[in-house]
């Protein structure tokens, strides 16, 4: 389920089943933060305080048996190895993973395995780490590396090893039926990123360890790694302030969470942020605009609490009845990327590259929530909205910085076939390299980086590319149908289609149907169903543009009607134009020749002899399917 569509609530739900018809009798929820742990508990005492009580372990270590919910995190029950001391294997008859793509990793799924009771886990992003894996040749070839895929693989773990959910509801489900918003993307480069993005890279000229002179090559992977400037970093900074969602209500910069390459690079984002909010709030913060929050800083799980609840840095000062959050902007590098719950945030930055699909969804998911200002338990005066646009009291989006052009990234190149890499032993989600030392290979820039462009697109409906993996999934259901393998195999397509619309078009969960798929491709012309069937069985390669489609039918028509040279160019504008073009079709069907006098291809009309203007539309009435080139 999508971040914000109520992941918590369902366990609700499914508790109170379990715990009311008696196929449980304890329930253990185990999360792999202390924010985690707390939004859960705060979560259940509401949905489920008439009927049933909740404790954290931790605070409840020795009358844990009096309560049906326990919750906990996974290193709770790992320290000392005491989910083995303390409990025994049948204390719980419901255990819930909560983000379940991580919270089983490790060691951690020793915790979740060591319970008999039923296993439910809940992730916005579940890892395929059999995505495209020969089980069999990997097997014979490293059969450590099958184990270990196999142990961190979420659908196997949770015996949907067909790599389909049980339960499944995406992003775009939440938008359109109105629980979730979709960003506004600021898409901004500056002239030293620009080129760090390009192919090419950035080039600089260094001296090694000889005193030689030499040419070094940066790419974004390097940026604050090896790559370090100053004014970069203050740009992103500016650019942010320049155009971030303001709070509605105290017309401040609205709550952000500011994504960053490392530890080092993020205490300088805080230091800068600081500055320039100095600048243009004076006396209003004294250093706590943005605050860091990674594992370098002590209490900084509480900070993430704080946040959610509007007292990080005390409260705002612009309005001594609106009790929002003084620290406007938390600079973090991995603490805050999953389950982490903050309707009111309006802005989040990626000050960094990023190339995992599974951290993008889920940095992204952060400002997806709704909100309704108004509604805050932290208004305590409602005459400060009084004079409030309604509607810009109500979160409908929220801006998404991207400094490093990661949804183009994910839009047009990164390859989702691609096998899932297996994290390192012991990795850690909190970077720590950059900026703390400098060996001959770095590079300090002292270059201005004014900014280069700025974008600004919003989201719509149809949701990014990376949220509609859409016909991936509608692929692997029509491979894996026994009887359409037979009809492939007797190239019956009239067959399969007929199949398709009466037996997986418009089918729970998922509702496929033509106009999504079309949608999910994003070809710039209309596929039929014919076409998604051919390119799912490699009967064609890829699907075509509408410029391919139109050359290949005028070669087709030039094959048998040769123009002549002086009039080729005219006839294939002519001829495409025709497909393409309803009004220009109009003209010339009515012969209203008149209008040809304001439409912008009566020119090329004229130019042509009055047997090609007539040969052209005959051919394509008897020859061309129109409907193919609609958009």
């Amino acid at each position: 389920m999508a971040t914000g569509t109520g992941k918590t609530l369902t366990s609700a739900a499914v508790i109170k089943l379990f715990l009311r018809t008696g196929n449980a009798r304890r329930v253990l929820f185990l999360v792999d933060r202390l924010e985690l742990e707390d939004q859960a508990d705060k979560a259940f005492r509401e949905y489920l305080k008439t009927d049933y009580k909740c404790s954290i372990y931790k605070e409840n270590r020795d009358d844990w048996r009096q309560a049906e919910i326990v919750v906990s995190t996974v290193q709770s029950f790992l320290f000392k190895n005491k989910y083995k001391r303390i409990f025994q294997p049948t204390d719980f008859d419901l255990v819930i993973s909560d983000e379940a793509h991580r919270s089983i990793g490790g060691n951690s799924r020793a915790v979740f395995e060591y319970f008999i009771g039923y296993k439910l886990g809940l992730t916005a992003t579940p890892k395929d780490y059999l995505k495209k894996i020969d089980t069999d040749t990997l097997s014979e070839k490293d059969p450590r590396e099958l184990e270990r895929r196999m142990l961190l693989d979420t659908y196997t773990t949770f015996g949907c090893e067909d790599g389909k959910p049980t339960f499944q509801y995406s992003l775009l489900h939440g938008v359109r039926d109105g629980f979730l918003v979709n960003p506004s993307v600021v898409d901004a480069r500056t002239e030293i990123t620009t080129q760090l993005l390009n192919d090419e890279g950035y080039t600089v000229q260094m001296t090694d360890e000889d005193g030689e002179e030499i040419s070094t090559t940066f790419s974004q992977r390097d940026f604050e790694k090896k790559l370090f400037s100053e004014n970069t970093n203050r740009i992103f900074c500016k650019t942010f302030l320049e155009n971030a969602f303001l709070d509605p209500i105290s017309k401040e910069i609205g709550k952000t969470i500011v994504f960053c390459v490392s530890q080092n690079h993020a205490a300088k984002i805080t230091q800068i942020l600081n500055e320039f909010a100095d600048q243009k709030f004076p006396g209003k913060y004294q250093s706590d605009f943005a605050m860091q929050v990674t594992s370098w800083i002590p209490d900084a799980q509480q900070h993430t609490i704080n946040f959610t609840n509007n007292r990080l840095g005390g409260k705002g000062n612009f309005f001594d009845l609106y009790q929002t959050s003084k620290t406007r902007v938390c600079v973090t590098v991995g603490m805050m990327t999953t389950g982490y719950d903050c309707p009111d945030l309006l802005n989040v930055c990626l000050m960094r590259p990023i190339f995992s699909p599974t951290d993008f969804i889920q940095i992204k998911g952060r400002g997806t929530r709704k909100c309704n200002f108004a509604n805050k338990e932290v208004l305590k005066d409602k005459s400060l909205i009084e004079n409030i646009d309604p509607e810009l009291l109500q979160k409908s989006k929220f801006k998404l910085f991207d400094f490093f052009a990661n949804c183009e990234f994910f839009e047009e190149k990164f390859n989702y076939d691609e096998v899932i890499k297996l994290p390192p032993k012991g990795s850690s989600t909190e970077g720590t390299g950059g900026g703390g030392y400098t060996t001959s290979d770095d590079y300090d820039s002292t270059n201005p980086d004014p900014l280069k462009s700025m974008t600004v697109n919003d989201v719509g409906v149809e949701g990014m590319k990376i949220d509609r993996m859409y016909f991936d999934k509608f692929e692997n259901v029509v491979k894996e149908d026994a009887q359409i393998k037979e009809m492939v195999q007797q190239k019956d397509f009239d067959a399969i289609e007929q199949y398709i619309l009466n037996n997986i078009f418009e089918k729970p969960n998922e509702y496929y149907n033509i106009n999504k798929l079309r949608n999910a491709m994003k070809i710039d012309r209309r596929l039929s169903l014919r076409e998604i069937i051919e390119k799912i069985f490699g009967f064609i390669p890829y699907f075509k543009s509408k410029d391919e489609l139109l050359e290949e039918e005028f070669e087709k028509f030039d094959s048998s009607y040769l123009p002549a040279d002086e009039y080729f160019s005219f006839a294939k504008d002519y001829f495409k134009s025709y497909i393409t073009d309803t009004e220009f079709r109009d003209i010339i069907e009515n012969k209203k020749y008149a209008l040809l006098n304001t439409n912008p291809n009566g020119d090329v009309f004229r130019k042509l002899p009055p047997e090609l203007r007539f040969a052209i539309p005959e051919y394509i009435k008897d020859n061309v399917s129109l409907n193919k080139f609609v958009a």
